[in-house]
């Protein structure tokens, strides 16, 4: 058996994982990627990708390729919708308008299926010459020594087996996580008892009578019969292909369960389709007890799993790897205090619960709920009046998906702040929440000046309290970028003249004084 040695070791080559060592190997620590599958997988899934993920990828430095690698043209638009009944029904409204937040952050988003966004990622990470990736090959092993962790790795063609030692393990290997289960990492479960397929079909047939919805590529349908679980499908291309989930009943195979009509179904008109796959998955959220134990972490799936509603979850999973990578490699480095990884798992599990239990769980209780009240053939006025009112609250809904760490013990956050998937879309600078851009006076959005370090924005501020801060900097040996401007402009939006800003692009500190030292030291952990 040959032996390595990396500083981090990560489990799962999917697009979690790939995040996780390009957020790395810029930052110079040397990765190592096993990943048991050769090829991304063709099934499209994964697709919604919000503003704040492009930010990512604009970090990352493969925005543009990103963008050239969608399957819908940007003229198409990539808009969601809901409808009542059947998608061609009388009913329906705008659904998931990540447009109306976009002042709140640097990029657009965007959709595309998320093997192109994998195939995307690995070009990337072969860019890269501190990341090595071993794809077609299985962790076997992974053992906490205290001082390090090894890790057994073998090829899934051959038998070849590798020792690796790291410093660290991340796990980014799905749901069923074999990296978890070694860490003896405890998960909470809670099914909904719904046996649910993926469809991936051709229909041009469709693709034509959707035209009557511009803009639009993604469709929710309400059904009365389903009790706020939904039919949901969208499209994987501008012309042909289409993804469709739905609940279906409990013991149906492949072979005992007419497909096309639940399609039909949804669609309320009868057309032409040609199936290419069925494949079923079981109702569930599972969230890990903790996100960590001893050197090992996990992320993505691995920590958390829920249903495809509202596309949460490979979003949440970048946010992870994002978070989780600025803390690794300030540890490596050996400016982290020893609270800063702990505060990986207290930050982003929080956000997580919040996201399943506030927006996933109650949009199926509030579906619920709406469809035994209310409908058409009963009280047709009284619908009309509950529907537009659900219109309007879906634009409110986009507002309030706001994850931020108001209760982290490393940010200055309100007294009693609680971590969570809920809040609001603001331009102020908050310890905790996401920086909203601002441009600057040479021209430059923020977001164009930061790096990969922390960064003290100071807009008019005091000349002795930025000094302080680049001093006690230098006496904990944190890399610190300092950004002088004044508060002309959308300067003035942040309505503060300090503000500490984490390599995540995250609010550590937002006031107008402080004693830096102190501020630093919470912000690392310290």
């Amino acid at each position: 058996m040959s032996s390595s040695s990396f500083d981090v070791v990560i489990a799962g080559g999917g697009p979690v994982g790939l995040a996780t060592a390009i957020s790395l190997g810029q930052r110079g620590v040397r990765c190592l990627v096993v990943e048991r599958h050769e090829q991304p997988s063709p099934i499209p899934r994964g697709q919604n990708l919000t503003q704040r993920t492009l930010e990512h990828f604009h970090f990352w430095g493969i925005e543009k390729q990103l963008r050239a690698a969608r399957t819908i043209p940007p003229e198409f638009g990539i808009g969601g919708m809901t409808a009542y009944g059947t998608l061609l029904g009388e009913y329906h409204y705008d659904w998931m308008r990540r447009e109306l937040v976009r002042p709140f952050y640097f990029t657009d988003n965007e959709r595309l299926p998320q093997y192109a966004t994998e195939a995307v990622l690995r070009q990337r990470a072969s860019e890269l010459a501190t990341i090595e990736t071993r794809f077609g090959w299985s962790v076997e092993d992974v053992t906490d020594v205290g001082s390090h962790v090894t890790t057994t790795i073998r090829a899934r063609a051959g038998g070849e087996t590798q020792l690796v030692e790291s410093a660290y393990v991340v796990g980014a290997d799905g749901s069923r996580s074999f990296v978890r289960e070694q860490a003896g990492i405890t998960s909470t479960r809670r099914e909904h008892d719904r046996l649910m397929v993926l469809l991936v079909f051709r229909s041009p047939d469709l693709h034509r009578r959707l035209a009557r919805y511009p803009g639009k590529s993604f469709f929710c349908v309400l059904d009365p019969a389903l009790q706020g679980y939904w039919k949901f499908l969208g499209r994987v291309d501008l012309g042909s292909s289409f993804f469709f989930h739905a609940p279906v009943p409990l013991g149906t195979t492949r072979d005992n369960f007419d497909f096309h009509a639940l399609i039909e179904s949804a669609i309320g008109e009868r057309i032409a389709a040609d199936i290419d796959h069925i494949g079923f998955w079981d109702l569930r959220i599972a969230i890990a007890d903790r996100y960590a134990a001893g050197r090992v972490f996990i992320a993505g799936d691995a920590a958390h799993s829920h249903p495809p509603y509202g596309g949460y979850g490979i979003n949440t999973g970048f946010e992870d790897a994002v978070n989780l990578a600025w803390k690794l490699d300030s540890a490596l480095k050996g400016w982290a205090g020893p609270n800063l990884l702990d505060s990986y798992s207290d930050e982003r599990r929080p956000v997580f619960v919040s996201t399943s239990e506030d927006f996933i769980e109650k949009s199926i209780e509030v579906d619920r709920a709406f469809l035994a009240t209310y409908a058409p053939d009963r009280d047709r006025s009284a619908f009309d009046t509950a529907w537009a009112a659900r219109a309007t609250g879906a634009t409110g809904e986009v507002h309030s998906f706001e994850p931020h760490y108001e209760g982290s013990a490393i940010v200055f956050g309100p007294g009693g702040g609680r971590s969570s998937a809920r809040g609001g879309h603001r331009h102020e600078a908050r310890a905790g929440h996401h920086l909203s851009p601002i441009t600057l006076s040479d021209g430059r959005n923020i977001y164009e000046a930061l790096g990969g370090d922390f960064t003290l924005l100071a807009l008019d501020a005091e000349p002795t309290l930025v000094t302080a801060f680049e001093t006690a900097a230098r006496h904990l040996n944190v890399p610190l970028t300092v950004i002088r401007d004044d508060t002309e402009g959308d300067r003035a939006r942040p309505e503060t003249r300090l503000i500490l800003i984490r390599p995540d692009q995250y609010v550590a500190f937002a006031g107008e004084t402080g004693d830096a030292e102190t501020v630093l030291r919470r912000a690392i952990g310290a």
